[in-house]
């Protein structure tokens, strides 16, 4: 349903300063083959191994001033909402100074807060009260590219062809054949006749990472958030930095883009220069307390494209984005898990489970349609023209919930999941600020019906947001899915997660570690976790018995006389 890029959004910037479908018929270890020997896993002790993280998308998440967006010092009067779901940290996505052509990922300087945010002095009051509760702070970094209002790129425009400020960035006399992931060309013509690389939004200058400049820029601003108490950074299209010498033409048809994926290696993702500049980067982390660590935004399309990465002295985690675009099939489920799985396994990496994000459609749509739209979007689907059973994709995404929180690692829950949030579709055009939606010619509507303000308590717009009207409208129907309504509600989906969060916490077979696959009908996903731990998800259309013998310990939906309704899943003890 949605167009995931084999990567995604971006921003950046710097002061001025600065230069099978298959059931079981025997049980079997996950992943375990002859020819593939587990590895001990590296940074077994470190928290981020297993922890639930939930991502925050500071503009939409709570309004503390009234101006309709969301903002520092809303996230720290919120905070008490996400000790009780039970998180162990946030992922901020950015709230740096900014002019917004990309949501925030076209980033102007590194080193501090927009105004639209609050300040440093919020900043640091935040990373506070999150330790007072428990909870850690990621904040997200953008290597790939800045705004065009970065100073750097000030200067480079300023200082003409040939000049060294130029050389921070990727300019050329004739540009080659690269296409935007957001549609339309990757470069973009100056005055004086030279053209500059943007491989997303035209206000998103990449940057050239084979200047010694940019390189030492980054570690300053890993240092300066380090030193402010993060916990960890999350990195943006982190397979994306260095391109191939020469900047070769792609093969048409090869590069992936806001409508289709890629289906062939291209000449700017995963050169070898990454690792080094990752291990880098480790060796910083790693002289500060606390396990700090980093999860890296990395769209593998397959496990060998991911295994360079996990080595234990360069990135801490990838993120496991394969169960996004997956289709509610058991089969399909089960495949993704297995390869995910297994490859954590034979490198003693960590990749955390993730179900939505700020650029995909919203569980409960994408499972609440058509499942082969999911898996072949039509025209109309791109713009948001179909049918969704809310209900059933309900359903759907709170059993998905709880395969999510059983599985080996950890888990990042994007705001809004937790209460059910569909997509809204019904964004007026005039309200869209995606970049894709231009981009694209109008042919995508985008990623902003993800990132509607959340509904924290009321009736009618803006439902406990702030101010009077939020920046992106809310719809006239979620009035049932506020905060307030669900905590009073103990069926509510808000109260599924903490009730699973508050098991997942206590129990010793969940977390970090391994899975057996049970027998279980085609359309079932059975596995155990020791000690004492069974999760059962029906994907099918008809009800199956549960195993005799069995306590429940948390379901997804009612149960039925032993029997597992469909879309249901269980844990049991």
């Amino acid at each position: 349903m949605s167009v995931e890029h084999p990567e995604k959004s971006g921003e950046h910037a710097e002061r001025p300063d600065e230069h099978p479908e298959k059931s079981d018929e025997h049980p079997e270890k996950s992943g375990e083959h002859p020819e593939n020997p587990v590895a001990t896993p590296f940074d077994q002790d470190a928290w981020w191994r297993d922890a639930v993280v939930y991502q925050v998308y500071p503009r939409s998440f709570a309004d503390a001033n009234g101006d309709g967006q969301g903002d520092l010092p809303g996230v720290l009067s919120r905070l008490d909402h996400l000790a009780e779901l039970g998180v162990d940290a946030i992922w901020l996505n950015p709230f740096y100074p900014s002019p917004l052509a990309d949501g925030g990922y076209d980033v102007a300087d590194h080193r501090d807060v927009d105004p639209r945010y609050g300040t440093l002095a919020d900043f640091d009051a935040l990373v506070a009260g999150a330790a007072a509760r428990d909870i850690k702070v990621i904040v997200d970094i953008v290597p790939n590219h800045c705004s065009a209002e970065h100073p750097w790129f000030r200067q480079a425009l300023a200082a003409g062809p040939g000049s060294p400020e130029r050389e921070r960035f990727v300019f050329r006399d004739e540009p080659n054949n690269w296409q935007s992931i957001f549609g339309g060309p990757a470069w973009t013509r100056v005055p004086d006749g030279q053209w500059y690389l943007h491989l997303f939004d035209s206000g998103q200058p990449d940057w050239n990472w084979r200047h010694p400049d940019v390189v030492a820029m980054f570690e300053r601003v890993l240092r300066f958030w380090l030193d402010r108490g993060v916990a960890g950074f999350r990195i943006d299209v982190a397979a994306m930095l260095f391109k191939q010498d020469g900047l070769p033409d792609v093969t048409p048809g090869s590069q992936g883009g806001p409508l289709s994926p890629g289906n062939s290696p291209v000449p700017y993702e995963h050169q070898p220069e990454l690792l080094e500049l990752y291990r880098s980067w480790r060796k910083i982390l790693d002289a500060y307390p606390g396990d700090r660590g980093t999860v890296a935004e990395i769209w593998f399309g397959h496990a060998d494209q991911a295994r360079p990465y996990l080595t234990g002295d360069g990135l801490a985690q990838l993120f496991n984005f394969r169960l996004m675009p997956t289709p509610w099939s058991a089969g399909e489920f089960r495949a993704v898990i297995d390869e995910s799985h297994r490859l954590a396994r034979e490198t003693g990496g960590s990749i955390p489970w993730v179900l939505g994000n700020h650029d995909v459609p919203r569980m409960v749509t994408r499972f609440g349609v058509d499942q082969d739209l999911v898996r072949a979007p039509t025209p109309e689907v791109l713009l948001g023209r179909l049918d969704v059973d809310v209900a059933l994709g309900t359903r759907r995404a709170r059993a998905a919930a709880l395969l999510l929180l059983a599985l080996p690692g950890g888990a990042y829950i994007y705001q809004g999941d937790e209460l059910g949030l569909p997509e809204h579709l019904a964004i007026p055009d005039e309200a869209r600020q995606d970049p894709m939606f231009e981009r694209t010619l109008r042919t995508f509507i985008g990623r902003d019906g993800c990132r509607v303000p959340l509904p924290w308590s009321g009736t009618a717009p803006p439902y406990g947001f702030g101010g009077r009207e939020t920046w992106l409208p809310q719809p006239e129907d979620w009035a049932a899915l506020t905060v307030a309504a669900q905590r009073a509600d103990p069926g509510s989906t808000l109260n599924l997660y903490r009730a699973a969060l508050a098991v997942r916490r206590g129990h010793p077979a969940l977390g970090d570690g391994d899975l057996t696959w049970l027998d279980a009908p085609p359309d079932v996903l059975a596995f155990a976790r020791e000690p004492g731990f069974v999760l059962m998800v029906n994907f099918g259309a008809e009800p199956v018995p549960l195993p005799p013998g069995q306590d429940v310990l948390l379901a997804s939906g009612p149960l039925d006389a032993g029997l597992l309704p469909p879309d249901t899943g269980v844990w049991l003890s």
